[in-house]
């Protein structure tokens, strides 16, 4: 089984969904960004994704912009992403690492390039936000030959006519945008997110996780109990947006993975 199977398969053991983080790479800097990433499972993140870096994340609010610009500002680039995750890995070789965002900077870095480095390198998943179900050939194919899952994109307009065409090729589990806007926006009720896990329950046996909006232990909870995993993303990178050190950006992050992840434990399905 690959890493994100086997910890979701565990979860589902414990009857408990996934704490899934969000921190894009290099943000505020190389090293204070490493320094979280490798803090992240012991404060009870269950997968992490880690964003790439580029200059027009076009489904980000400000907070996950902010963090590109920063990063960027600090000469990250593909190659130092992947090189963090090798780093990673020299110390975790169970927590599920997803690189998350846009097609353009893989293009960039040649794709057959970037799908075996990133392979090496200990990379457990794609979300490639750009890059629809029709374009398979160009990464979601050879990325899987490899055995790299990639994971899909689901929203609220996405209807039962066009599901089987996202899904289809789909591996690892469905992220289910919650709501219809960019990262860190409002969040859905959860009378929406119920009768959205019931639809998509219909289509897949993939673990269904959901993100966009959610910020607080509580809300990570109510998530929890309705699906397999609850995303945190904008939360974790405004901690480090309004910390006055680099010590206190990695306390901090740390601090509110910790918080979320006692919600989401607590949060019997």
């Amino acid at each position: 089984m690959s890493r994100l199977q086997s910890r979701f398969a565990a979860l589902k053991q414990e009857n408990r969904a996934a704490l899934v983080t969000f921190v894009t790479a290099g943000d505020p800097d190389y090293a204070t960004s490493l320094e979280i990433l490798k803090g992240l499972p012991d404060a009870g993140a269950d997968v992490i994704e880690l964003g790439m870096p580029f200059t027009d994340p076009m489904a980000d609010g400000p907070a996950i912009q902010l963090a590109n610009i920063r990063a960027l500002g600090n000469g990250q680039n593909m190659a130092k992403t992947l090189q963090m995750v090798r780093e990673f890995r020299t110390g975790n070789q169970d927590t599920p690492l997803v690189l998350m965002g846009y097609y353009n900077p893989i293009f960039c870095y040649g794709v057959a390039r970037f799908v075996a480095d990133a392979k090496a390198a200990g990379v457990d998943g794609l979300i490639v936000v750009d890059l629809p179900p029709e374009h398979n050939d160009e990464l979601c194919d050879p990325a899987q030959a490899a055995g790299i899952d990639f994971i899909r994109l689901t929203t609220p307009t996405t209807d039962d006519a066009r599901l089987p065409t996202v899904l289809n090729g789909s591996s690892g589990f469905v992220y289910y945008v919650s709501v219809a806007g960019v990262t860190g926006a409002g969040a859905a009720s959860m009378d929406q997110v119920e009768e959205a896990v019931a639809r998509l329950r219909r289509h897949t046996d993939l673990p269904l996780c959901i993100g966009f909006g959610i910020r607080t232990p509580e809300h990570a909870a109510e998530i929890a109990k309705r699906a397999d995993g609850a995303v945190v993303g904008s939360a974790l990178i405004d901690r480090i947006a309004k910390a006055s050190s680099k010590e206190q950006a990695v306390s901090d992050v740390l601090g509110l993975c910790r918080e979320l992840a006692e919600g989401v434990r607590g949060a019997q399905q």
